[in-house]
């Protein structure tokens, strides 16, 4: 059995049950495997499970890194992180990891290290966007990226608890218009219908 697919695993049994009822087992009998198989590659519960959660949330960050390099705008850039962020089925796990880090040390440096890459990227799409004259030159790109970011990760929490306030549709709409604030800049037209649903 390959790592991986016991990661992958742990992620599916972590959604369906949460965190403190996910046993080895539970991940062993996902994976097709026994428990002996999974504490080959990891030595403790915890272990599996942080690895879980950094892995899926690495694997998220791969997926979006592959759309936006078909971008041709950091416009149209900002859009697809946006739009992947309100599309993603496992923020769930996320939210996960955050708590997981309150009381764990690896936990709280992997996910330190992950909200930093998380908030490079968009950093990294305010400097083009500048340098191309499609955002205010004016803006910081550091305090934009941790605005915009931490704005999204309220949102999510807030859909992925259900609160009947928040729907997918509004969540995107809020973003779009909190981000067009920042970098005082239309975006909401970034993406056609085909992109979207790419």
């Amino acid at each position: 059995m390959r790592k991986p697919q016991i990661l992958e695993a742990a992620a599916a049994v972590i959604t369906e049950r949460g965190l403190s009822n996910t046993r080895i087992a539970d991940v062993a009998e996902r994976a097709g495997t026994s428990a002996p198989a999974v504490l080959y590659w990891f030595d403790t519960r915890e272990q599996l499970l942080t690895a879980a959660l950094i892995a899926d949330e690495e694997d998220f960050a791969a997926r979006v890194g592959a759309r936006l390099e078909s971008a041709s705008s950091a416009a149209e850039k900002l859009m697809l992180l946006i739009d992947a962020t309100v599309a993603e089925p496992r923020i769930d796990l996320w939210i996960e990891l955050w708590a997981r880090s309150l009381h764990d040390p690896e936990a709280a440096r992997e996910r330190l290290r992950r909200d930093r890459v998380w908030r490079s990227l968009f950093a990294e799409v305010v400097v083009a966007g500048r340098a191309a004259g499609e955002f205010d030159a004016g803006v910081d790109p550091d305090l934009a990226a941790l605005s915009i970011a931490s704005f999204m990760d309220g949102l999510s929490v807030q859909m992925t608890l259900r609160d009947p306030a928040i729907t997918p549709e509004l969540m995107g709409d809020l973003l779009v218009a909190h981000a067009e604030s920042i970098l005082g800049a239309r975006i909401s037209g970034a993406l056609d219908a085909e992109a979207v649903g790419a």
